[in-house]
C-alpha cells in the first residue's frame, strides 16, 4: 500500500474511532433507491479539490445544482466525496446532494477511503444507497464485514481496484454464492481506478490492460482519466460497462452534455 494510502486509513480509522455510536437506527431507516443499469452508464462524481488537480469547484459552488445537472445528464448514479483532508469533503455535502435528488430515480454514494462498518451505516443515515470500498486497504475480513453491512441495509458496492492482484482479491468472492448474487443484482460493481496512488498520476493503459481480467457477467467500471465519449467508447470496449466520471465533469462548463456525449458513445460500443 502506497503511503498516500496508508495516510488515508490512519485518518479514516480516526474518524470511523470518533463515529462509533453517533448513528441512530431510526437514521437508517431512510429511503434507498435501487442502482438501474443499462447497456453503458456513468457515475458522475461531485467533489470540491483532488490532491492532483488542486480545486475542482469554487467554495460558493452548489453542489445541489451541479447534483441536478447529473441527473438531467442521465447519469446513473452520483458519487460524493466525504474525506476531508484531501478532497475537502463532508458527509454534509452528501447529505446536500441526497436531498437535491431525493424526487429523482439516481441514487448516491459515498466515496472516501473507508475501513470500517461505522462508515457504512454514516453514509447509510445520511441518504446514501451505496458506498465505495478501496480493495488494496482492506483485510478480507474488513471487506466482508462492510459487504454485509451494506447488503443488510439494500445498499449497493462498489469495489475499487488498482492491479491485477486486487482483481482477483474482489473477484474470489464470487465464489460465493451470496456476493454472486449481489453482483447479478448489480448491487456489487467492481471498478479499476486508473490513477497511480503512489504517484498520483493517471496510467492510460490500465483499463486495457487490466480488461481480460474483469471477472465476467459483471457490471465493471472504468474509473478516472475518462474525459469525453472517444474515453468512454474506448472503456466500452475493454469489457466495461460503466465509467466514473468526477474532474472532467466538475470542470465541463455543461456537465449534462457531456455525460449525454459518455453514455451514447459508450452504448454505441456495447452495441458494435
Amino acid at each position: 500500500m502506497s503511503d498516500f494510502l496508508k495516510t488515508m486509513a490512519r485518518q479514516s480509522a480516526d474518524r470511523a474511532s470518533a463515529a462509533q455510536g453517533s448513528v441512530r437506527s431510526i437514521d437508517l431507516d431512510l429511503p434507498l433507491v435501487p442502482l438501474q443499469l443499462g447497456a453503458f452508464d456513468v457515475i458522475a462524481e461531485i467533489k470540491n479539490r483532488s490532491p492532483s488537480e488542486g480545486a475542482l469547484a469554487a467554495a460558493s459552488a452548489s453542489r445541489s445544482e451541479q447534483a441536478v445537472r447529473y441527473v438531467d445528464g442521465g447519469a446513473a448514479a452520483i458519487s460524493v466525496l466525504t474525506e476531508p483532508t484531501q478532497f475537502a469533503g463532508e458527509l454534509a455535502h452528501l447529505e446536500e446532494v441526497v436531498r437535491a435528488v431525493e424526487h429523482s430515480a439516481v441514487p448516491v454514494m459515498r466515496k472516501d477511503f473507508l475501513v470500517d462498518p461505522i462508515q457504512v451505516l454514516e453514509a447509510r443515515a445520511t441518504g446514501a444507497s451505496g458506498v465505495l470500498l478501496i480493495v488494496t486497504m482492506l483485510s478480507e475480513k474488513q471487506i466482508e464485514d462492510m459487504l454485509n453491512c451494506a447488503y443488510e441495509h439494500g445498499m449497493f458496492v462498489l469495489l475499487e481496484s488498482f492491479d491485477a492482484e486486487d482483481l482477483q482479491r474482489s473477484s474470489a468472492l464470487l465464489d460465493e454464492t451470496r456476493y454472486r448474487e449481489q453482483a447479478e443484482r448489480g448491487k456489487l460493481l467492481f471498478g479499476v481506478n486508473t490513477r497511480d496512488l503512489r504517484t498520483l498520476h493517471v496510467d492510460p493503459e490500465r483499463l486495457k490492460t487490466l480488461g481480460p481480467h474483469l471477472p465476467q457477467g459483471c457490471a465493471c467500471v472504468a474509473e478516472s482519466g475518462l474525459h469525453n465519449g472517444h474515453d468512454a467508447a474506448a472503456a466500452a470496449g475493454w469489457g466495461y460497462s460503466l465509467a466514473l466520471v468526477g474532474t472532467a465533469l466538475m470542470r465541463s462548463p455543461d456537465p449534462g452534455q457531456l455525460i449525454q456525449e459518455m453514455l451514447t458513445a459508450g452504448r454505441e460500443r456495447r452495441a458494435a
